[in-house]
């Protein structure tokens, strides 16, 4: 379990497909302190750690995780979001969070509003009814709240303090970034449509 609140920013430095895509991320965590094994959300991606360097950790990425997610557009040098697994007594900054992508939204709209940016997504149809204004989403790893709501399309501000501490100060329209919906809102829907 993670809490959307991105710990460090990773770098993907070594890309390897060997059956399963294999990935080298460059890091600021202690890595003397992670265990093989460990759980690491790399964009919201939650990837178990399989081999350890004094500045990186590696993963095996399935196809299944490649397709459903946008894994497969990394490339080296690209920056990725980090959070390590929750642990117990941690403080809960943002929501939980469960590091199992629903599916990929895009980027279609981006503009200034003073010193923060206004970000537009579109989100699959089959995951839109699960985004609500004032809700959370979890976009590549970062607990978000949900501005406004229009059919599939949805928005978020970012302040400047996300923008330097995530990687969402590089996202450019047309990105696909990973989405994890509000597990709360996935309960929910599914015990209104049991009422029916």
């Amino acid at each position: 379990m993670f809490t959307g609140i991105i710990t460090d920013i990773g770098t993907i430095s070594e890309l390897k497909q060997e059956g399963d895509l294999r990935a080298r991320i460059t890091c600021g965590y202690d890595t003397g302190s992670i265990d093989m094994g460990a759980s690491i959300a790399s964009d919201g991606v939650c990837l178990t750690v399989v081999d350890l360097g004094p500045d990186w950790y590696e993963v095996q990425v399935s196809r299944e995780t490649v397709d459903m997610t946008n894994l497969g557009d990394w490339r080296v040098g690209r920056r990725v979001n980090l959070e390590r697994a929750l642990k117990v007594g941690d403080e809960l900054g943002g929501h939980i969070v469960s590091g199992h992508v629903d599916g990929v939204a895009e980027v279609v709209e981006m503009h200034d509003e003073g010193d923060s940016t206004r970000v537009t997504l579109r989100a699959p149809e089959a995951l839109a009814k699960f985004i609500a204004p004032k809700g959370s989403v979890a976009l590549n790893g970062t607990s978000l709240t949900v501005n406004e709501v229009d059919d599939c399309t949805f928005g978020i501000n970012f302040i400047p303090h996300t923008k330097i501490a995530t990687t969402w100060g590089d996202v450019v329209v047309g990105d696909r970034v990973n989405l994890e919906i509000d597990t709360l809102a996935r309960y929910v829907a599914r015990l209104a449509d049991m009422q029916r």
